[in-house]
């Protein structure tokens, strides 16, 4: 019997590997759809894998009134790192009403706190893709989830620290993964719009404005503002030139005129600390909200107004605080964590530059600040782990892992750093940390690493008490600082 044409075999070999790749596809196409997260430590549902974002560019329409949800397109660009038969996005507290994948309509379906799409092909690994998802967005808290959206005495602003940028719009929300951000804001009469960046147009049409800003650098999801109030802003220059705007509600403009005009100093102060400030404005916004917090929120920081407004506040406290937020901007924004168990970095630095200030311009002694930091480290540490191992938030808590630790006891590691290697090695390690690893992620990892190339030895074992471990190590230089007695045997 002759044998068939070779070509035959090939034939059936490529429809058998093609039904199986259906047989797979339809498979992973009808599994139920499973919210994913990058494995942080703290926040496990963060982020999603398979792909890396770009940019985002984020419409928002405000209706006039905070407690309404306003009509929102969020376009998100970004590289595939992996084939993806589905594309997880971070979303909550918004309803979709489409979603498109380069264009064309495609199924989505909600998972956790996430935005499941299933493209109608697999996509591969490295290639490009937009996807569309028009939404709403929605100021209103839901059972016991906060953040996202605060509304203000006159609108809206967003508080998105540390996983609650996906309640205000889509996206890939874990530090890690940082991208450029356009904003379009329409707001009726009377209203006006502010953003990270810088504005790049304005449009009017009948009674509604629509502001567009742009940053000029990548900006974790965290990290993302808009403010929608009856405002004023403000501009003024700082050093090199430097735009520096304010926002404020209009009735409170003059009264709090007096802190604005502190900021261009500020930013000297901190710039002959670190180096050239990193992005390409900055200012404060000044909210009528009661939030409990400041935030760093990237090129425009975030202030309750009652901080500058509420005589129980000392000057010097008040200057402080607004060092503290405008040191983030170098040590939290430009240099960001690579996951959030590397809150110290940023929380430490900032805590750091407020004291050193303080220290400085206020003769409240740095010295006295860390051996009182001192004394509570050890119950630091065991309320909320050490500073480059704190413990999870309590479910539902997304402030929960903001405790002392992170802050004082984590300035306290740098105070040992600066007494184990000197002021000179210590300011260098400083500047080069925010020059290495300007407009990027790093971690705890990184830091000890420079640390040991700056200072000429290997730093690890040093630094390996000070950050992870139960008891706090000897204060080198301080030996009779002593950490406080137990609850249990005080007074005894």
């Amino acid at each position: 019997m002759p044998l068939p044409p070779r070509t035959h075999a090939p034939r059936r070999l490529k429809a058998a590997l093609l039904a199986s790749a259906v047989t797979v596809c339809l498979v992973a196409a009808s599994a139920p759809p499973t919210p994913l997260g990058v494995g942080d430590r703290l926040f496990p549902y963060l982020g999603n894998p398979g792909y890396d974002v770009a940019s985002y560019d984020l419409s928002f329409s405000y209706p006039g009134a905070n407690d309404k949800p306003l009509q929102a397109v969020t376009t998100i660009d970004a590289w595939t790192t992996d084939e993806l038969d589905r594309v997880n996005l971070d979303f909550a507290r918004g309803k979709v009403r489409s979603v498109e994948i380069d264009g064309e309509p495609t199924t989505y379906a909600a998972a956790g706190e996430d935005l499941v799409i299933t493209p109608e092909e697999p996509l591969s690994a490295g290639r490009w893709m937009r996807i569309t998802v028009r939404h709403t967005s929605d100021p209103v808290p839901g059972k016991g989830r906060t953040g996202g959206w605060v509304r203000t005495g006159d609108g809206l602003a967003m508080a998105n620290q540390a996983d609650a940028a996906h309640l205000a719009f889509p996206c890939n929300d874990h530090p890690s993964d940082k991208a450029m951000f356009t904003f379009r804001v329409t707001a009726p009469k009377g209203y006006t719009a502010v953003a990270n960046g810088l504005p790049a147009d304005v449009e009017h049409a009948g009674s509604a404005t629509t502001w567009t800003y742009r940053t000029h650098h990548p900006m974790a999801t965290e990290l993302a503002q808009v403010s929608i109030g009856r405002s004023t802003v403000l501009h003024r220059t700082g050093p090199h030139g430097l735009p520096v705007r304010d926002v404020v509600p209009t009735e409170h403009r003059e009264q709090l005129e007096p802190w604005l005009a502190k900021t261009p100093d500020q930013i000297a102060w901190m710039e002959g600390k670190v180096g050239r400030y990193p992005f390409e404005t900055y200012g404060v916004l000044m909210a009528d909200a009661s939030t409990g917090f400041e935030l760093e929120t990237q090129t425009l920081s975030l202030f309750e107004r009652d901080l500058f407004t509420d005589t129980a506040f000392p000057a010097w406290y008040v200057d402080s605080i607004m060092v503290h937020e405008l040191a983030h901007q170098w040590f939290g924004d430009s240099v960001t964590p690579r996951s959030w168990s590397d809150l110290w970095l940023n929380e430490g630095h900032a805590t750091w530059y407020e004291a050193l200030y303080a220290e400085e311009k206020a003769d409240r002694s740095l010295a006295d600040r860390m051996k009182a930091a001192y004394g509570a480290s050890d119950r630091w540490r065991a309320e909320g782990g050490p500073p480059a191992a704190p413990k999870a938030p309590r479910s539902g808590s997304r402030l929960g892992i903001f405790r002392p630790n992170v802050y004082d006891g984590a300035a306290l590691v740098l105070y040992a750093l600066r007494q184990e290697i000197g002021r000179p090695a210590f300011e260098q390690l400083e500047r080069a940390w925010v020059s290495r690893h300007e407009d990027a992620v790093a971690g705890t990892a990184d830091f000890v690493k420079l640390a040991s190339e700056i200072s000429g030895r290997d730093l690890a074992g040093f630094l390996e008490g000070w950050l992870y471990g139960e008891k706090t190590p000897p204060m080198p230089g301080h030996p009779d600082w002593k950490p406080e007695a137990p609850a249990e045997k005080a007074g005894q």
